[in-house]
């Protein structure tokens, strides 16, 4: 609750001028030793949160997600690598209930390698991942849930659907 006020006031305190990344997101979480590619100075001025940030945090906070805090890094690793932004966050609704029910400590929400390779933290999971689906799944033309499906969760019926719902959940929120 405490953090909604403190977002509801940041946004009413800047809404004279546009919102930034660095405004919800401590854009400090990159260390040396860190496999995240580092921000530099352009992007971290150039990317404005729209929408979509505000949209995928407040659904991910409503619904408890561990993820709430890493909106911003889906929409930046979605923007990186050319995929829907609201793809990997709803993939991690279908396999791991957005978090909540995945094997401890691997940072893997999305049932990669049947939920059991594991990342450095979740910046490397959410950046991998994107990756991946980029180069596996949408450079060879499966884009949408219905295409990747058969591939990344066969011969699982109902998962198109279900990530599917989780996108247009994850659109609709605010």
């Amino acid at each position: 609750m405490k953090k909604n006020i403190s977002l509801l006031f940041i946004l009413f305190a800047l809404s004279t001028r546009p919102v930034k990344a660095s405004d919800y997101i401590d854009l400090n979480f990159y260390d040396a030793n860190s496999s995240a590619e580092l921000l530099t100075e352009q992007t971290k001025q150039s990317f404005a949160v729209d929408e979509r940030y505000l949209k995928l945090h407040a659904y991910l906070t409503r619904i408890n997600s561990p993820l709430a805090d890493y909106s911003a890094q889906f929409i930046i690793s979605a923007d990186k690598y050319g995929i829907d932004w609201r793809l990997l966050p709803a993939i991690s609704g279908l396999e791991s209930a957005f978090a909540t029910q995945m094997v401890p400590g691997t940072y893997n929400a999305y049932g990669w390698g049947g939920g059991y390779i594991s990342f450095k933290d979740w910046y490397d999971s959410i950046d991998t991942v994107s990756k991946a689906l980029r180069e596996n799944y949408y450079d060879r033309g499966y884009d949408t849930p219905e295409k990747i499906a058969p591939v990344y969760a066969p011969p699982c019926s109902y998962w198109a659907s279900a990530v599917t719902k989780f996108m247009n959940e994850i659109s609709t929120n605010i």
